[in-house]
């Protein structure tokens, strides 16, 4: 039995924390209707007397009568004073040992009331295999991962930490291990007919003890009030004590209409895929959210995220254009998201207006500090002005917030090389490929780091082993695989020299196919081979294309040889840069 000690609220579940109606924590002991434990056994606990007072009393059948007058006392009360002394002494003693007991015991038994710091909300198991449902059990997760990130001082495994165990067999030890996490959230959806079945479980991830079960059943049609009681009883569960407005933000719900909050779901589906493909069918399912219902802040969000990242299907000002837009409408309808801030910064990050796009990835990390993404992208753009221990220190904060995303692990190898600390970025190589052997980025950087660094021989190698993880046509692979024996070739007969004079026989060959070729990688070329009229000439061109990568001119080490060029200055002031 529990009690308020505000109200005075009695609870018949020990499994709650905190008063639902003051949200004060609430106090094991004797309520107002029953005592659980007699006054006697629990005086010793509750004296507000004096020590004097209390050696006045009876204790183990042994009377001593109050003080005389005088302050003396009899020879009798005398000769029992040590007894009495080490008899209290024993009992307070034991006492104490039987709470402090009772505390372990609490703290730590099946079941135990201990405050959960971390969490994972594993993706949700489509336990009926219907493919159609797939995007609701995949967006309910994310949505409740959302929600369980506005609780204070929890923290919540991003998306992309979780969905890499989805479909595969790990325990829930393993889970606790690799994603450091004290409990770990389960859930199995049904559909049935026009309702929803929801089975929950949250688990200690040490003991493997289950800490809370819930079931729902609910019509498809409230499932946004369904998120919504899902959060609030997870919160509550995880013992976190909120305020008022922190129970507003957790169970919030961004819209009223059931349809497009579906939508919304599946365009959240789509977007996590990725490709450019997948964005047009996110763009479309989010368009229809907002047609729905105007004032759905999330949906436009979505929006902005399809524009703002490099696999998205617009491109040129019309992408810029519409990263604004959307982004703006977001942070008007509800300012308090930060994710639209981050989306934000990339439309002044194409600007090449950097304090702007600074001030808005600080302001989506302030209103989101757990959002992984946002510190990513900010790392990225620290890196690329050339601060590279503030570029270091936000990657790896977004590595602690999702431990196990490659993309994030890949950025932070980039950063390492930008900032010419080569082994470490050998490392981190090493760390990301241990996650996925076939993860491209990483060999990718792999290659590059070897040549920045002079191991033309390593590149080649690493460049041979990418190709079976690289999405193009067979005739495509078994070309590249005869260039890099091209390469090595004529690396070992004519040295450095000759192998970057082959490559860049082989990407001016690209040019007549579109997304293969790059004109900053052709001015790179040329400023390994120290040719810097030409390679000034092919900066300009990727300036003038707005090329993906051209705002990594300042940092890249390819570039290293132009920077004593009276060119190098006003050429990096195209990009508001400075030396």
């Amino acid at each position: 039995m529990k009690r308020c000690p505000e109200c005075g609220r009695d609870y018949n579940d020990d499994s709650l924390s905190f008063c639902l109606d003051d949200g004060s924590e609430l106090l094991f002991g004797p309520t107002s209707g029953s005592r659980a434990i007699s006054e006697s056994q629990t005086a010793i606990f509750h004296d507000t007397a004096s020590p004097e007072e209390v050696a006045t009393r009876t204790y183990s059948g042994v009377t001593r009568d109050g003080a005389a007058s005088d302050g003396g006392r009899s020879a009798s009360d005398a000769q029992w004073t040590p007894t009495r002394k080490i008899v209290i002494t024993a009992a307070i003693a034991a006492a104490l040992l039987v709470a402090l007991g009772f505390g372990i015991y609490r703290a730590y038994a099946p079941g135990a009331e201990k405050q959960i710091e971390s969490v994972a909300v594993m993706p949700f198991v489509n336990e009926g295999g219907n493919p159609e449902i797939e995007y609701l059990s995949d967006g309910m997760t994310e949505a409740l991962i959302g929600s369980l990130s506005q609780v204070p001082n929890l923290n919540v495994k991003a998306r992309s930490s979780v969905f890499r165990y989805k479909g595969k067999e790990a325990d829930i030890p393993t889970i606790g291990r690799e994603l450091k996490v004290q409990a770990v959230l389960n859930g199995r959806i049904v559909q049935r007919g026009g309702d929803v079945a929801l089975y929950l479980e949250l688990i200690d991830a040490a003991t493997e003890n289950v800490l809370f079960k819930a079931d729902y059943l609910r019509p498809l049609s409230n499932l946004v009030a369904l998120q919504s009681e899902i959060a609030r009883d997870v919160s509550n569960r995880l013992r976190a004590k909120l305020t008022a407005d922190e129970k507003k933000e957790v169970e919030k719900s961004y819209t009223q209409n059931a349809e497009a909050y579906r939508l919304y779901l599946q365009g959240r589906f789509h977007w996590n895929k990725r490709t450019p493909d997948e964005h047009r069918k996110a763009i479309s399912f989010f368009e229809q959210a907002v047609a729905l219902d105007p004032t759905y802040a999330l949906a436009y969000a979505g929006l902005a995220d399809c524009y703002a990242v490099s696999s998205s299907p617009v491109k040129g000002e019309e992408r810029i254009r519409l990263i604004r837009s959307t982004a703006e409408k977001a942070i008007e309808l509800d300012p308090k998201l930060g994710q639209p801030h981050a989306a934000f910064a990339n439309y002044h990050w194409d600007k090449f207006d950097w304090d702007a796009a600074e001030r808005e990835f600080k302001t989506a990390i302030e209103l989101d500090p757990d959002y992984p993404t946002a510190r990513q992208w900010y790392g990225e753009l620290l890196s690329r002005l050339g601060r590279h221990d503030e570029a270091i220190a936000e990657l790896k904060k977004a590595t602690e917030l999702d431990p196990v995303s490659l993309i994030i692990a890949s950025d932070l190898i980039y950063v390492y090389a930008n900032a010419r600390r080569y082994d470490e970025a050998l490392e981190q190589i090493n760390r990301t490929l241990a996650m996925d052997p076939g993860w491209e980025p990483a060999l990718f950087l792999k290659s590059f780091v070897h040549e920045v660094t002079g191991d033309l021989e390593g590149a080649i190698t690493t460049r041979e082993n990418t190709i079976d993880h690289i999405d193009l046509p067979q005739a495509r692979k078994d070309r590249l695989r005869i260039e890099l024996a091209e390469l090595r070739k004529v690396l070992r007969s004519s040295g450095p020299e000759g192998f970057w004079r082959k490559e860049l026989e082989f990407e001016l060959g690209d040019r007549s196919r579109p997304g293969e070729f790059s004109a900053f990688y052709i001015a790179e070329i040329y400023s390994i081979l120290n040719e810097k009229d030409k390679a000034f000439e092919w900066l300009d061109r990727a300036i003038d294309a707005k090329e993906d990568n051209i705002d990594l001119m300042k940092v890249t080490p390819s570039l290293d040889n132009l920077k004593s060029d009276p060119r190098w200055a006003p050429t990096l002031a195209r990009l508001n840069m400075t030396p």
